[in-house]
């Protein structure tokens, strides 16, 4: 009898930081897209109408094509094509791409968007005045392009970047917190470090400010206040050990769904990588837009 040794089959490549770049970013339009069916409803509505809501069908209050997404990804496409043509994050630059976003009539559009627009139209200041009422998630939902953008650059500067973003609609301490977060988080997934260094993040916001605080009671039917969306995304994130297992936890929780979806399909998509983005879902999705946001993501790594 002949014995042969079995060969291993080579260990897979390592992801590249522009592999987990695009991930984010499909990733994003993926939850955008899966979460907006079920947007404003709360978990016991969500589970007599869909059961477990796992595919993305469209419908919702929105009234969806399959695969349409909202203002989640649209605003990022618009914010990134601005800092593509400036060549950095530029706050006039940004004003000016979401004025024109907002011109378009996008299928839907936050009111604190909407009212500080409306103000930059008549100022010209692309610095919205600050309030502690803009505590939305509209700045957050839309910060992926500047993580991309500021990947391996010094900390001030990637501060800065996100002020001049996140303070055309939402200038607000606890907006500028969350941003500041969900970047450092995904600088971090986008050079490979796991959960343990994201988690750390997600702490240290909670100690900084303690209404962020993720843990305890789990958050259900959060709203738009981006306290109760980052709860929601790092309550999921943390809890499972998937990209899909992470999208279907978070959506399922109702509310804000387009935005929590989205917000956690950016830091899975980055943590998991791109192989882990199930095929019916990348296949569902607008292809239009997915092939926007992947050479997107690719261009604002170069710019980096």
């Amino acid at each position: 009898m002949l014995w042969t040794r079995a060969v291993s089959p080579p260990p897979a490549p390592a992801l590249t930081p522009e592999d987990r770049a695009v991930a984010a970013y499909v990733g994003l339009a993926i939850g955008d897209a899966l979460g907006a069916t079920v947007e404003f409803l709360t978990p016991r509505e969500i589970q007599h109408q869909h059961g477990v809501h796992q595919d993305i069908s469209g419908g919702g209050w929105l009234r969806l094509k399959p695969g349409q997404v909202t203002d989640d990804t649209t605003m990022s496409l618009a914010l990134g094509e601005a800092i593509l043509a400036a060549g950095r994050v530029d706050a006039r630059a940004a004003a000016d791409a979401f004025d024109a976003w907002m011109r378009g009539k996008p299928v839907d559009i936050g009111n604190t968007v909407r009212r500080n627009l409306i103000t930059y139209r008549k100022t010209g200041n692309p610095e919205a005045p600050p309030s502690e009422h803009d505590a939305g998630n509209g700045a957050a939902m839309r910060v992926l392009p500047v993580a991309l953008a500021t990947f391996g650059q010094p900390p001030d500067r990637i501060a800065a970047a996100c002020r001049a973003q996140g303070h055309v609609t939402h200038h607000n301490l606890l907006s500028d917190a969350a941003c500041d977060t969900l970047v450092a988080m995904t600088h971090d997934f986008l050079a490979g470090n796991g959960l343990d260094a994201a988690r750390q993040h997600a702490n240290a916001l909670a100690v900084l400010h303690p209404v962020f605080s993720w843990h305890g009671k789990r958050r259900d039917n959060p709203s738009g206040y981006v306290a109760e969306t980052l709860q929601a995304v790092f309550q999921a994130l943390f809890a499972t050990d998937g990209f899909e297992a992470c999208l279907v936890d978070v959506v399922n929780r109702g509310g804000d769904a387009d935005t929590t979806g989205a917000i956690a399909g950016m830091l899975a998509g980055a943590c998991y990588g791109p192989a882990a983005i199930p095929a019916r879902w990348r296949k569902a999705v607008d292809a239009e837009i997915r092939q926007r946001v992947e050479l997107q993501a690719l261009a604002l790594m170069k710019q980096g």
